[in-house]
């Protein structure tokens, strides 16, 4: 099909009552003042939701309705459109036929979006309708900005080796056209559209290794560019406000940067290492704001056993696992649920991760004393309800906090145990007395983060000889014969079987038994009454839940069972 007819959307959902006149009024003036498509404007007033606008559209129009999660598409045939246009258009080339392509829409009833496609592919195109949420995700993907970053890294090079002049200057330049900002720009889009939590710039003796964490694990891009990295370097420690001269000692610093319309807040560390300095960059999206609890995929039996905790007047809430499982996620949720105008909430934190309205947060300062335990006597003067402590690090801190918790606040803080029953121990073993524990500690939840089976490519899974004993041995013998999946690696999971993380979670509730083992210093006592708990069910077992249910693979059951 070369040419279409003008389909009014808001008409045919009108005349087949689906929306009333009035609600579509109401979407074209909210879509004047936003710019937005009409079918995303009627989904984000509630008129419509999105699976049913999809089936509509495909029977009004006779195309199919096609699900990006699940198909596979060739990532050659997608890039027959450019990504500039992809995104412009919400569009998508699907499938190339001898006859026309197949492409798929957001709007399938953009009739200028359809024309411009077909004179930009130069080919008859054929339509389908897919979900806007999948589309742009497919979209970030697909056009990995990986031969665009090389190509950058040329040029700069080039710049490099052609001019002699002071590296300082060049790197202070604010013409956007300069090859060290666009290659950083590129850089921090490529990470952005892929989900990366981290870039690493490290410079090796022969080549440039730039590497993004996207689930938890790094993907490398070499470059031999490494003359590029004394510029990099310099000008992000500029954007940092780091001294540049400095390049003996480590540097720690931040700055905020818009990428892709969003708001990205970046933590710079420098370390010098054998062939120059390395940089990390945590990459914190401020433009989403925190999420909340329903979001970060607690299991239900826990998310009303922790939610009942955290609405508790008094006591301390502790959250644990190891650097990177979620844990500042999970406090955000809860402080995102807490945070009411009635409600007074201090947060004493190393950095500020998130900002939030109504909430006072304090970064510490290890350099001018500003530390957590300083902090936080002086919060608990400010007549807080509750108080959120970035990590309980030392024994001044967790005795403040455990007596804030006796005293009428809600203390909500982290630990770096590897479970739950570890925690309570692990604050006596810092010093904190074990009666303060004992009546002030009310839970504890552990977490870890494992990936998520990409839902394209996950295929039925048998377990070897070794993991059927180990599954037998932890499950019975039910645990070893479930249907296990994982991924094959395809477009969508860039090849690596996974797409996204999941949170496993183990909760425990303190009670009198509990209390008397923490009273009485005695670890065996407390940790048979946790592990005989009504409610106690140990991380491994959640996640073998996850894995049974094909949501993760039994590789990452096995990562969690290993660190616990």
């Amino acid at each position: 099909m070369s040419s279409r007819k003008k389909v009014r959307i808001g008409d045919l959902l009108v005349e087949n009552k689906i929306i009333s006149e009035g609600q579509l009024g109401t979407a074209l003036t909210e879509q004047k003042k936003t710019g937005r498509r009409l079918g995303r404007t009627l989904i984000e007033l509630g008129y419509i939701d999105e699976d049913r606008l999809l089936i509509f559209l495909s029977q009004q129009l006779n195309i199919p309705n096609i699900d990006l999660r699940t198909y596979k598409f060739n990532p050659d045939t997608v890039r027959l459109l450019p990504e500039t246009h992809a995104r412009r258009y919400r569009a998508i080339v699907l499938d190339d036929k001898p006859d026309a392509l197949l492409v798929g829409m957001a709007d399938p009833g953009d009739i200028f979006g359809f024309d411009e496609l077909t004179r930009i592919l130069k080919r008859p195109i054929t339509q389908a309708v897919v979900r806007e949420s999948d589309l742009l995700r497919t979209i970030d993907v697909v056009y990995r900005r990986t031969a665009e970053i090389t190509t950058l890294a040329e040029e700069l090079g080039q710049e490099l080796s052609e001019h002699d002049f002071d590296l300082a200057q060049l790197v202070q330049s604010e013409d956007t056209d300069a090859p060290v900002f666009k290659l950083l720009q590129t850089l921090f889009k490529d990470a952005v559209q892929v989900g990366a939590s981290d870039i690493h710039i490290e410079p090796d003796e022969k080549v440039l290794r730039i590497r993004m964490r996207v689930d938890g694990v790094l993907q490398e891009q070499i470059m031999n560019e490494k003359r590029v990295a004394p510029a990099l370097v310099l000008r992000l420690k500029l954007m940092a406000g780091l001294d540049i001269s400095e390049k003996r000692l480590p540097q720690d610093g931040r700055f905020n940067i818009k990428v892709k319309d969003k708001s990205i807040d970046a933590r710079v560390s420098t370390l010098p290492v054998s062939f120059g300095e390395a940089v990390v960059m945590r990459l914190l999206d401020q433009s989403g704001g925190a999420l909340n609890l329903e979001q970060i995929g607690m299991p239900p039996e826990i998310l009303q056993r922790f939610r009942r905790q955290i609405h508790h007047p008094h006591g301390m809430v502790l959250v644990t696992g190891p650097t990177g499982s979620g844990k500042t996620t999970t406090l955000y949720s809860a402080l995102t649920e807490l945070n009411q105008p009635e409600i007074k909430i201090i947060t004493v934190e190393d950095p500020v991760e998130y900002r939030l309205p109504r909430i006072s947060q304090v970064q510490v300062h290890t350099k001018i004393g500003l530390t957590f335990a300083s902090v936080l006597r002086t919060a608990l003067r400010q007549d807080p309800d509750i108080v959120l402590v970035g990590e309980m690090r030392d024994q001044e801190t967790a005795e403040i906090g455990l007596r804030a918790a006796m005293t009428g606040h809600l203390v909500l803080s982290t630990l770096h145990t590897n479970d739950a029953i570890a925690t309570a121990n692990r604050l006596i073993d810092m010093g904190a007395e074990g009666y303060l524990v004992a009546a002030a500690l009310r839970a504890i939840i552990a977490q870890r983060l494992v990936r998520r089976i990409c839902g394209t490519c996950a295929q039925p899974y048998t377990p070897d000889a070794q993991e059927h004993a180990w599954l037998s041995a932890t499950v019975g013998q039910e645990g070893a014969t479930a249907g296990y999946k994982r991924g094959a690696g395809c477009p969508h999971c860039n090849n690596t079987g996974y797409r996204g993380r999941i949170g496993v979670y183990e909760f425990l509730e303190l009670d009198e038994a509990m209390a008397e083992g923490l009273r009485s210093n005695d670890s065996n006592a407390f940790t048979a009454a946790a592990k005989a708990s009504p409610g106690y069910r140990p991380l491994v077992l959640c996640a073998l839940d996850y894995a049974r249910d094909g949501l993760t693979t039994l590789e990452e059951v096995f990562r969690v069972a290993g660190e616990i």
